[in-house]
């Protein structure tokens, strides 16, 4: 199913990823950022339900200045030093730190959290992330806003090796459909049980919907083909 998830990101279309049964046990919907719609939004928040997050490729990310949250409160922390043991992730029951970085609204939304807010905010963000991967410079400030409605994740350094959250699957996968590496990713929930969509349900719904399903096994596999054939090409 991988080839039908990478078809679909270079389409611009959503793809449903799930992790690990050892990890979070979760399958998020994924879309480019770059393709996203108020639809597409309003998909995830209502058959997903989860968070609505941007999954950013870590040189795009470091190269617009966006730090770890938990970053961003150590250093607040010489100021306000009850925010230090805030940031301390080490009783995360999945991994060992967070992904989370800010919190964004474009400058031309209006609250931000509406579905035409927050696929501007996203799409937007997708556009300046691929220009910032093509060797393009970006002021963050002059088109974004902290905080905000949308959740920016930033992949670890070393995608599929450091840590294989969805954060980093996600990115990988655009990364390997040659999309602009920024997603848009919603974990799925079920109401009815007040857990996590199961590995089952979620497949039934992508069955339902037409929609490519991806386990995080494929992907980690992938990209490290992927990843060495790129390094062989420039031997």
């Amino acid at each position: 199913m991988i080839d039908e998830a990478l078809k679909a990101f270079r389409k611009g279309e959503a793809v449903l990823l799930y992790d690990f049964d050892h990890r979070e046990g979760e399958t998020d919907i994924a879309i480019p950022a770059v393709n996203v719609t108020p639809q597409d939004v309003a998909m995830m928040r209502i058959d997903g339900g989860g968070l609505i997050c941007v999954a950013l490729h870590p040189i795009a990310a470091d190269k617009l200045g966006i730090p770890f949250m938990h970053d961003v409160l150590t250093a607040a922390s010489e100021k306000y030093p009850e925010l230090l043991p805030l940031s301390r992730g080490n009783d995360i029951k999945y991994d060992s730190r967070s992904s989370f970085a800010l919190w964004i609204n474009h400058r031309d939304t209006f609250t931000g959290v509406t579905d035409i807010d927050r696929s501007l905010t996203i799409r937007r963000l997708g556009e300046v992330v691929d220009m910032v991967m093509t060797n393009g410079e970006f002021d963050l400030a002059s088109e974004f806003r902290s905080p905000g409605h949308v959740a920016v994740l930033k992949a670890a350094i070393n995608l599929t090796y450091d840590r294989v959250g969805q954060t980093e699957l996600s990115v990988a996968l655009a990364e390997m459909a040659g999309v602009s590496p920024a997603v848009a990713i919603c974990e799925m929930l079920d109401a009815s049980t007040g857990k996590a969509l199961t590995k089952d349900k979620a497949m039934e719904y992508a069955e339902e919907k037409g929609i490519p399903f991806v386990q995080g096994k494929e992907i980690v596999e992938q990209y490290r083909d992927f990843k060495e054939v790129k390094v062989k090409l420039f031997l």
